[in-house]
């Protein structure tokens, strides 16, 4: 499997800093779109194969960790202008370097392999630390988030240096690289700012709690999200304190990680459950949802000697693991999918060989076994190994981050080797957050650090809380070796039982059956005994002019404190549910393109997509088919005229309901597809985002047909439509389609007849721009000098066509008087076609139309781009 996703890397992307295994090419920054934060890892300096080095040897592969090495050396550039992340460069290119100099020079003194070397690595990774500094000039300590590694952080052309505040994670896990870069080159400077980076941290903990917060202003220390927990935005700096006091031998680090342990005992570890809390009310938790990195954690609770909810931790994660192939990057306490993506994260992996080191039971062996097999079965494909965009549907992102090749493959093989099948002694390394090895020989080599006794600021603390630190795992368990069965059985089926945390306190102590507390995802404003629900809870519902609906909660307004406990998890949930919706609504835009008479093909309007149903960017066809409106209007129950419907496209209105309940009634009725249109009067998609209709949180594989989302003004055109030509035939797509020539050419043959007629309505010309309709004079001839778009290209053809039907005729220049601008608005019988004026009136006033359709055409061409642009975007 290594050498699958590693020849892959090294074949078509080396020298790009990761793989795109669906395209098969490297990603390189720059030319791909970006991705956000995301790409801040990538430096141009071949990333996948610096963070691969040491993994090469534990997999017993010195030849290409030999070949690799000077690739390395005689290829990768660290002064490029780019702006890169502090915490990731630090942990996959700094650790990278020093864990491939450690093994680099444990095979040199063996004496097969690698006698030419003579420090390159390490020479690069100063380079890299002295670049990473300029970050620490803070009046804190604590580093910027972001480095140029060209010109720092205050230059002129660094592009950074203004943010404010960084992740707790991001400012706590340095010490382990700087430190052994520091005890490595002799240079103390790079261990003394890890250090103090660390010390601020510690000095701004919540010391009521001893629980620190996720991010945190670089320059005062105030804590910006004083939400706490295991997951993103703290995990390695807990992870960090421990195998800090491991590596240097520091027991300032031990204690602190101690004090901080035992705060995550008492208000964060919920058995089987790790659930975030306010760092200052740690008895109210900030979230009612997991993040996948958390899964480190059981590993860490192995080296600190805590078994038991390490094993029960371990096995709830496995449970939904099982459940959905791969660990989704969030879900619930009731272990449903919060975020679907799995980017091919090893944490889990690292916890299942760490509880194997420790109770050799061979459970975890056969853990393994279901990691590697799925990982075959739905992430492996022809160029590597491909993150999965949904775990629920089984869709492929195109990405394979490096940590796959520097964490993932080193901890299953270690998992399942034996001592003989390695090279060297693993138990004589440290790995840190990224899996890199660095040599334990290092805590007594070149300490520059003088270390305080600061124990005295520990003496509060239960010392039972520091047995077993750091445990000898082979006399762990010597005689009872069903005793990680013994804790796992109980959790063998939590993940399919009803949700655990349903209960509330009070019930639990009355012993009556669970009542789950209402869910934001279930929440529906025209839910009367959910608006009961949300008085009790202290939370009042605002109707907004715009149609959109806003949540206040008075805690004090409550019917208990009970209730506003549960009002607070209900708006935090909703400020989730929200901001991830607005994430998921960031997809292209769909088309809806009116197909018959007398429109063919030019009017297209701008769709929303939805989460469900048809997914029309796989389906380049379409649905096409003639337009119906139900009854009830708006699809929120059976609906009374099915005959009407069957085999068309249904309208109906948006409210009352769930969206994929509407869709449910109308695919029940026969139609083929779907448009919701807005009930918000005069919403517009020039006006308002567009959105992505979202499911109403059950399994809606059951929908097959399309569904898209209209604002009223573009709804309205639609129907219309409808009243002035009854039959109306559209097509609902990912992109709009050439115009239909071929039907136009006849509906423009059999009005010939009428030509001549004082005042006939003429039918543009077939070489004119799809949707550029200017009143064209008789004769012909002057059209050229406007200069038209391609008529065939779709984007032009959606974009012209959406501006036209949005163009209000009633606003243009004075030269409008004369010469009325082309117009699609709701009112027109014919909205492509104009009344032709005697050829002397229209040559008189035909240079006054000139500006006007220049100026419509610049707008056009905006659109275009704009529309292009929208195509490309990327969640």
């Amino acid at each position: 499997m290594f050498d699958h996703a590693y020849s892959n890397y090294m074949e078509h992307a080396y020298p790009a800093d990761e793989l795109m295994p669906l395209t098969c090419r490297g990603r390189v920054r720059g030319q791909e779109p970006s991705r956000g934060d995301v790409d801040d890892a990538l430096g141009k300096f071949s990333l996948t194969l610096i963070d691969t080095l040491d993994t090469l040897v534990v997999l017993n592969k010195t030849k290409e960790f030999e070949e690799a090495v000077k690739k390395v050396i005689k290829d990768v550039n660290l002064d490029n202008d780019i702006v890169v992340s502090v915490f990731e460069t630090n942990i996959r290119v700094l650790g990278g370097l020093l864990g491939g100099h450690s093994v680099a020079i444990m095979l040199k003194e063996k004496g097969e392999y690698m006698q030419w070397y003579n420090g390159e690595l390490l020479h690069m990774a100063k380079e890299l630390g002295y670049k990473l500094l300029p970050a620490f000039n803070t009046t804190s300590g604590l580093p910027y988030p972001r480095v140029n590694l060209k010109f720092g952080v205050r230059h002129p052309e660094a592009r950074t240096g203004t943010e404010t505040d960084t992740c707790t994670a991001c400012a706590g896990t340095l010490i382990l690289e700087f430190a052994a870069l520091s005890r490595f080159t002799g240079t103390s400077i790079f261990e003394e700012y890890a250090r103090k980076a660390l010390d601020f941290i510690w000095e701004k903990r919540q010391r009521s709690s001893n629980l620190v917060g996720v991010t945190i202003n670089i320059h005062t220390g105030d804590w910006v999200r004083k939400d706490s927990g295991v997951g993103a935005g703290i995990d390695s700096y807990y992870e960090y304190l421990l195998k800090a006091y491991v590596l240097l031998g520091d027991d300032s680090f031990l204690e602190r990680f101690n004090t901080h342990y035992d705060a995550i005992m008492r208000y964060i570890s919920q058995p089987p459950l790790l659930l975030d809390v306010h760092i200052h009310k740690p008895m109210l938790n900030a979230r009612t949802w997991m993040d996948s990195l958390l899964a480190f954690f059981p590993g860490l609770q192995v080296l600190k000697g805590d078994i038991r909810p390490a094993i029960e931790t371990h096995e709830m994660l496995y449970q939904v693991i099982k459940k959905h192939n791969f660990l989704p990057e969030a879900f619930t306490t009731d272990f449903r999918v919060h975020w679907a993506q799995h980017p091919l994260r090893p944490e889990f992996a690292e916890s299942t060989y760490f509880l194997y080191k420790a109770t050799g039971d061979p459970y975890y062996l056969e853990v393994g076994k279901t990691l590697i097999e799925n990982l075959n079965k739905y992430a492996r494909v022809p160029c590597g190994f491909a993150a999965m965009k949904d775990v629920r549907t089984g869709s492929h992102e195109d990405r394979m981050d490096s940590f796959f090749l520097a964490e993932m493959f080193k901890y299953l093989y270690l998992l399942f080797a034996d001592k003989e099948d390695m090279i060297f002694d693993i138990e004589d390394y440290i790995f840190t957050t990224e899996a890199h090895l660095l040599p334990l020989w290092l805590s007594t080599t070149n300490q520059t650090i003088s270390k305080k006794n600061t124990s005295t600021e520990y003496t509060e603390l239960d010392d039972s809380n520091f047995d077993w630190t750091c445990p000898n795992t082979q006399i762990l368990f010597p005689n009872d070796p069903m005793f990680a069965q013994s804790i796992r059985e109980p959790l063998k089926n939590v993940v399919d039982k009803s949700c655990p945390r349903g209960i509330s306190r009070a019930e639990e102590s009355l012993g009556s059956g669970p009542k789950p507390p209402l869910r934001a995802r279930d929440f529906m404003a025209s839910n009367p005994e959910h608006l009961e629900i949300l008085k009790k809870m202290g939370v009042s519902l605002i109707h907004l002019k715009d149609g959109r609906v806003q949540l206040v909660q008075h805690a004090v307004q409550a019917a208990s404190s009970l209730d506003a406990e549960d009002g607070l998890r209900f708006m935090q949930e909703m400020i989730e549910l929200s901001s991830q919706q607005q994430k998921e609504q960031q997809l292209p835009p769909r088309a809806v393109q009116i197909v018959s008479h007398p429109f063919f093909g030019r009017v297209v309007l701008t769709a929303g997509p939805a989460q469900f149903g048809m997914d029309l960017s796989k389906h380049k066809a379409g649905t096409r088919g003639f337009v119906a409106t139900i009854k009830p209007y708006n699809g929120c129950s059976e609906i009374t005229n099915p005959e009407a419907v069957k085999e068309k496209i249904a309208l109906m209105q948006r409210g009352q309901c769930m969206f994929a309940e509407k869709a449910r009634n109308i695919q029940k009725a026969g139609a083929i597809g779907g448009i919701v249109i807005d009930d918000n009067e005069g919403s517009s998609s020039d006006t308002a985002p567009l959105f992505q209709m979202a499911g109403d949180g059950k399994n809606t594989d059951d929908i097959t047909i399309p569904m898209l989302f209209l604002f009223n003004k573009e709804g309205n055109i639609i129907l219309d439509a409808i009243r002035e030509y009854e039959a109306v035939e559209v097509l609902l797509s990912d992109k709009a389609k050439d115009r239909d020539l071929e039907m136009e050419n006849m509906d423009q043959k059999s009005s010939e007849s009428d030509a001549h007629k004082p005042n006939s309505e003429e039918a543009p010309s077939d070489s004119q721009d799809a949707g550029a309709v200017s009143e064209e004079p008789e004769g012909g001839g002057e059209s050229s000098a406007v200069g038209d778009p391609d008529p065939l290209s779709p984007a032009s053809t959606a974009s012209a066509s959406v501006s036209m039907a949005e163009e209000d005729p009633h606003t243009s220049g004075p030269a409008e008087a004369s010469a009325p601008e082309p117009a699609c608005t709701p009112g027109d019988s014919q909205p492509q076609e104009q009344n032709t004026q005697t050829e002397a009136t229209s040559k008189a006033h035909w240079d006054s139309k000139v500006q006007p359709m220049e100026s419509i055409l610049a707008d056009w061409n905006e659109d275009i781009e704009a529309f292009e642009m929208m195509e490309k975007d990327e969640l």
